[in-house]
């Protein structure tokens, strides 16, 4: 009985020997995979760090390289930095101005040297003057006036009040695209000439150098066309062209041109049509007298010569045969 009872009593003290044992090697496990996980996180985290200080120093990097060139890396802001916007540059208009005032002054002289003043005053110059007199006291004048773009509107209204305004007008033309066109295209041919040139330093066959230079030679010839259009817009973009046309009124205010043509008007006209025509034809009559006069001489000297010089005795033609000879005196 009592060995019956140890055998059935073994079994709970063997099982009870095996739970610490599970329970041991459970934790063992959970601790092994809790030192894993961990260890992957930090690693994860490392390189996430790691990979963040890359960027953050090739951003810097980069920031301090285009700084030093100048370039648009300088405007580019760092990883994580704030950055502030910017406005963009304006692109610069560049418009052609002209206009025409046709003014009436009391005095010509006096109004031609206001405007000169007054261009001068401005930064301008006076390009061109006509002054003349019709009519015996009758002046005119015709200036043309180049003023910076800035002081246009100023002396445009000022011109136009220093008398009776008659006609004004004026024009604006847009240039822009050309202006940045014909600049484009300067520094493509400046670019193309450089490359030229260096090829001439390379050739070695007297040839190539001959063929370079005859190229060079039309690059250089477009590339000034290009630098004279540049220096024309640039001329006609800073100052604007104001045409002035000055007159004086006449003295019973109202012009000669514009009255209507009567009998003695037309009597008049005749007339000085007429002496206008006797006096062309004395001078021609002036011009051909003497040629007339070498030939009349040339005409009498022949009559002349005509008369001393003996005639000539005609043959007396021979008779028929049968025919009666004429009697004898």
């Amino acid at each position: 009985m009592t060995v019956g009872h140890h055998t059935r009593g073994r079994p709970p003290a063997r099982s009870a020997g095996r739970l610490p044992r599970a329970v041991l090697a459970a934790g063992l496990l959970a601790v092994l995979l809790g030192t894993g996980a961990c260890g992957a996180g930090d690693s994860a985290v490392d390189r996430g760090t790691a990979a963040s200080d890359d960027r953050a120093a090739s951003d810097e990097k980069a920031a301090a390289s285009g700084a030093e060139r100048g370039g648009p890396a300088a405007a580019r802001p760092a990883a994580g930095a704030t950055s502030e916007a910017r406005p963009d540059t304006a692109v610069a208009v560049h418009v052609i101005r002209t206009a025409t005032l046709d003014v009436e002054v009391a005095s010509v002289p006096k109004a031609v040297a206001a405007a000169r003043a007054t261009a001068e005053g401005a930064g301008g110059l006076v390009s061109e003057e006509t002054t003349e007199r019709l009519d015996g006291t009758h002046e005119t004048s015709h200036l043309v006036l180049r003023v910076p773009q800035e002081r246009y509107e100023g002396v445009l209204d000022e011109l136009a009040g220093s008398g009776k305004l008659l006609t004004r007008t004026s024009a604006a033309k847009d240039v822009t695209g050309q202006v940045v066109d014909v600049e484009s295209r300067i520094a493509t041919q400046r670019a193309s000439v450089a490359r030229v040139r260096e090829l001439m330093d390379k050739a070695g066959r007297l040839s190539d150098v001959v063929a370079l230079e005859g190229e060079l030679s039309s690059r250089q010839a477009d590339l000034e066309s290009l630098l004279a259009q540049q220096a024309s817009l640039k001329d006609r973009t800073s100052l604007a062209t104001i045409t002035l046309e000055l007159s004086e009124p006449y003295a019973d205010g109202a012009d000669p041109g514009d009255e209507d043509t009567g009998f003695l008007d037309a009597l008049g006209g005749g007339w000085d049509a007429f002496v206008t025509t006797l006096r062309w034809i004395t001078v021609a009559v002036g011009v051909t007298a003497p040629f007339l006069a070498a030939v009349a001489v040339l005409l009498l000297l022949g009559r002349l010569l005509r008369r001393r010089l003996p005639r000539r005795r005609t043959p007396d033609r021979p008779s028929a045969p049968g025919a009666q000879a004429p009697p004898a005196p």
